[in-house]
C-alpha cells in the first residue's frame, strides 16, 4: 500500500474511540478528500495533540496519508476551532448534519477541493451567527447531484420556460412552469416565495453570503421541502438528522420564557 507524509489542510468530520488509547479521526481534506486517520495515543493524559482533534476542528496537519485504508497523523502546525459551534446545542447539530451529508455523498479518497471550501464556508457562516437552517438549505440542495438526483430548478422541466410562475413536481424532477400545472396533479403547491429561495439557492456562492433574511413560514416550507427530496428520492436520512428533527420539536419550550404565564 503506498504512503507518504506531507502537509494537508483538513477538517475534522468525527471522532470515534478505537482500542483503548486511540480514535479514529476522519477528515475532509482539502487535498485528498475524505481519509481516515488513527491517532495513536489520543487518548493518554498530555497528549500533544489533544486541541487539535477536537470537534469542529480545523487546520492543517502533517500526516503519513495512505491510498486506501488507515492514514496517520504524525503533527498538527496550525488549527482553530469553530467556538459558536462547539457552544451551541443549535449550531452543532446543523454543523453535524452538513457534515454527516457530506461523508455519506462521497467515497473516502475522492479528491474534493471544492467541496471542501463549501464545506468550510458553511461551518463559518453558521459559526459567525447566519441562520444554520438557511446554510444546511443551501448545502442540502447543492448536494443533491452528489446523490445522483439533480432536479431541474432553473426552468420548466416540461418547457423550459423560466419568466412564468412555478411549483415542484417530484414526478418531474423539477419545477413545472403554470402552463404545466395540469400535468402533476401532485405537485406540491409551494409558495412562489419558496420556489424563489430554492432556485436561489440553487447556484448561490456561499462566499457572496453575508445575511439572509428569511420569513418562518418559507424557512419551515423548505424544511418541508427538502425532507421530502431527501426521504422519497435520495433515501439519506443520517442519526444527526433524526437528532436534529428531535431538537426542533423541544426547541421552542426550551426558549421560551419560564416566568411567561399560560
Amino acid at each position: 500500500m503506498a504512503r507518504h507524509v506531507t502537509d494537508f489542510n483538513g477538517i475534522l468530520l468525527f471522532r470515534r474511540d478505537y482500542a483503548e488509547r486511540d480514535y479514529l479521526v476522519k477528515f475532509l481534506t482539502q487535498e485528498f478528500g475524505k481519509k481516515m486517520f488513527l491517532v495513536r495515543g489520543a487518548k493518554k493524559r498530555g497528549f500533544k495533540m489533544t486541541a487539535d482533534i477536537l470537534p469542529f476542528t480545523v487546520g492543517r496537519y502533517v500526516g503519513d496519508i495512505a491510498d486506501e485504508g488507515l492514514s496517520y497523523i504524525r503533527t498538527a502546525r496550525e488549527t482553530r476551532q469553530f467556538q459558536a459551534i462547539g457552544t451551541d446545542i443549535f449550531k452543532n447539530a446543523y454543523a453535524t448534519y452538513i457534515m454527516s451529508l457530506v461523508d455519506t455523498a462521497f467515497p473516502d479518497s475522492q479528491q474534493l477541493p471544492d467541496w471542501y471550501h463549501r464545506v468550510y464556508r458553511a461551518l463559518e457562516l453558521i459559526d459567525e451567527g447566519l441562520n444554520p437552517a438557511i446554510v444546511t438549505n443551501i448545502v442540502e440542495i447543492q448536494l443533491m447531484p452528489a446523490f445522483g438526483v439533480a432536479p431541474q430548478l432553473q426552468g420548466c422541466a416540461i418547457c423550459g420556460r423560466t419568466d412564468l410562475p412555478f411549483d415542484y413536481s417530484e414526478s418531474y424532477g423539477g419545477l413545472l412552469c403554470q402552463q404545466h400545472w395540469a400535468a402533476d396533479p401532485r405537485r406540491l403547491h409551494l409558495s412562489q416565495r419558496t420556489i424563489y429561495y430554492l432556485r436561489q439557492f440553487s447556484v448561490i456562492d456561499l462566499d457572496r453570503i453575508h445575511t439572509i433574511q428569511v420569513k418562518p413560514t418559507t424557512e419551515h416550507a423548505l424544511r418541508q421541502l427538502m425532507d421530502e427530496i431527501y426521504a422519497s428520492q435520495i433515501g439519506v436520512h443520517p442519526k444527526s438528522k433524526r437528532f436534529l428533527d428531535q431538537m426542533q420539536t423541544w426547541a421552542p419550550k426550551l426558549m421560551a420564557d419560564p416566568t411567561d404565564d399560560d
